[in-house]
């Protein structure tokens, strides 16, 4: 071999080694849209594993950039622009007001939501190819809202008039409530016209006119599931339903809907496969695969509710 060619293979060799770690060096970065701080700690937990489990780790080859809009929809267009303008590798956004604040700032990252209906608010051209930039889960949000027609007549069989809290900024608040009716009418239940409020300020005079409204239960839009919400409700003594699990654990009366941290589990895989080169408009929209039935017990205490035995057993969790 003559001299030259050995030193071209020498080199050659040598560079391998320095390739692949130039390659392991790249640190990728998740940009998080939240509308609140509830599923934060269980969100992180989840993707961390998930991401875990096809070799991202946090602080070597990932780093998060979590933002939340606390509470507040109108800010989240700003944050939105700040994960884009942070150059973020995949942006994941939960619920509806989030994915579609992250659909306006960009349609280049590549966006995984978590929401109540991308087909239904526009997201998504379709589910079976999502186009475009974004994939994900649809929570199946506003079918969810309407059982909780169903579960507020297990658990108070004398209940006939129901209310419904809507996040007037929020557009998903329309299926929600088309989901309600249809429950009141298959189940005989009157409901009382929607209450749409702006922001948490509203909820205390809302809450007050449909107590004076005679009403004897209230579903609650997820997105505006706060702590806060579930103490005016209890208040004045308005037992109150959503889809959000955080929603039950902070005192709302009780929660139906997809399990949360299965669901951050599943989302995971779509940032893997993101990250390993897949592109969301060829990724489905999937469906939880999950669903869960939490009650507060307390809550139910503090209301004077002596929930059936029979609904009890039912739930997946029960909050004493």
């Amino acid at each position: 071999m003559q001299r030259r060619e050995c030193i071209r293979l020498i080199g050659g060799v040598t560079a391998w080694p320095i390739v692949a770690w130039a390659q392991q060096a790249k640190v990728y970065r998740i940009g998080v849209l939240l509308l609140g701080n509830a599923d934060a700690d269980s969100f992180q937990t989840e993707m961390r594993e998930g991401l875990g489990n096809s070799g991202y780790v946090e602080k070597q080859n990932l780093m998060f950039e979590l933002r939340s809009a606390e509470g507040k929809i109108d800010l989240l267009p700003g944050i939105a622009a700040e994960l884009v303008a942070l150059k973020v590798d995949v942006i994941v956004a939960l619920l509806t007001p989030c994915a579609l604040a992250a659909q306006k700032a960009t349609r280049e990252i590549p966006i995984v939501v978590v929401s109540g209906d991308p087909l239904g608010t526009g997201l998504v051209t379709s589910l079976a190819r999502p186009g475009a930039n974004i994939t994900g889960i649809s929570l199946i949000g506003a079918e969810m809202h309407g059982k909780c027609v169903e579960l507020f007549r297990d658990i108070l069989p004398s209940l006939r008039r129901v209310g419904v809290l809507l996040n007037a900024t929020d557009p998903f608040s329309k299926q929600i409530l088309e989901q309600v009716q249809l429950a009141g009418r298959t189940t005989g239940t009157e409901i009382a016209p929607p209450a749409m409020v702006r922001g948490v300020d509203e909820v205390d005079a809302a809450f007050a006119a449909m107590k004076k409204d005679a009403i004897g239960a209230v579903v609650v839009q997820g997105s505006i599931t706060t702590k806060t919400v579930a103490e005016l409700a209890l208040k004045h003594g308005l037992p109150t339903g959503t889809q959000t699990r955080s929603f039950a654990e902070v005192g709302g009366l009780f929660s139906y809907g997809a399990d949360g941290p299965q669901v951050f589990r599943q989302s995971a895989r779509f940032v893997s496969k993101i990250l390993q080169g897949g592109k969301p408009s060829d990724m489905p929209i999937e469906q939880p695969t999950k669903f869960e039935l939490v009650v507060n017990l307390r809550t139910a205490k503090a209301l004077g509710i002596s929930a059936p035995e029979s609904f009890l057993l039912r739930a997946d969790q029960v909050i004493e």
